[in-house]
């Protein structure tokens, strides 16, 4: 019998009879032993490997996290931002933050 999940055009290999598959995928039941000695998540894993699991990925947080705000901009400046690809908008908190910079020393 074939699996109803299966691809549509999926045909089971009539080299292998049902005892085949049976005989290679004979799991064993598990031991009360290896229940009790079962952890979940990362308990039972060497250290690099549960740190490993428990990293996420993604950008490493702020200190400060940044604020949303709508500002209007002459679409020029918008433009040569957007000009230079991916990550305009932190190359621009860049130059606004350098601007900031000098402002403040003036």
């Amino acid at each position: 019998m074939t699996d109803p999940k299966a691809a549509s055009d999926y045909v089971p290999n009539p080299n292998f009879t049902q005892s085949d598959w049976d005989e290679v995928s004979d799991n064993p039941e598990l031991t009360d032993d290896e229940l009790a000695r079962m952890r979940s998540g990362g308990e039972g894993l060497p250290p690099e490997l549960s740190v490993a699991f428990k990293s996420r990925g993604g950008r490493p947080r702020l200190d400060a996290k940044r604020v949303p705000v709508s500002l209007r901009i002459d679409p020029d400046v918008l433009a040569a931002f957007k000009a230079t690809g991916a990550g305009w908008q932190t190359r621009m908190n860049e130059a606004l933050a350098e601007a900031a910079k000098k402002l403040v020393a003036a």
